[in-house]
């Protein structure tokens, strides 16, 4: 466990990224208020997923740890995806 390497990120990055996920989420809020019917539920989701890949990528560390957890990491969003676009296929025409 003590062959973990440290990776120090700047403060700035930091605040860069608080930036972003503050963004989003007021974007994600402002999609919302406008009249967009099942495109306001689909930006909503967007932005979501954004700021989890953000948080995961950062504040998780993911983007210093070995590259088979991205793998495993894209599959999950890949497959999260599909399922999303199944459920508003499914809903849209029904």
């Amino acid at each position: 466990m003590d062959n973990h390497e440290n990776h120090i990120v700047p403060l700035k990055t930091y605040l860069l990224i608080l930036g972003a996920l503050l963004v989003f989420t007021f974007l994600s809020i402002a999609i919302t208020l406008i009249d967009l019917g099942p495109l306001a539920v689909a930006g909503a989701l967007l932005f979501a997923m954004l700021k989890t890949t953000l948080i995961v990528f950062y504040f998780m560390h993911l983007k210093f740890e070995n590259k088979m957890y991205a793998i495993f990491g894209g599959v999950v969003l890949l497959t999260f995806i599909v399922v999303i676009i199944l459920t508003f296929s499914d809903y849209m025409f029904q």
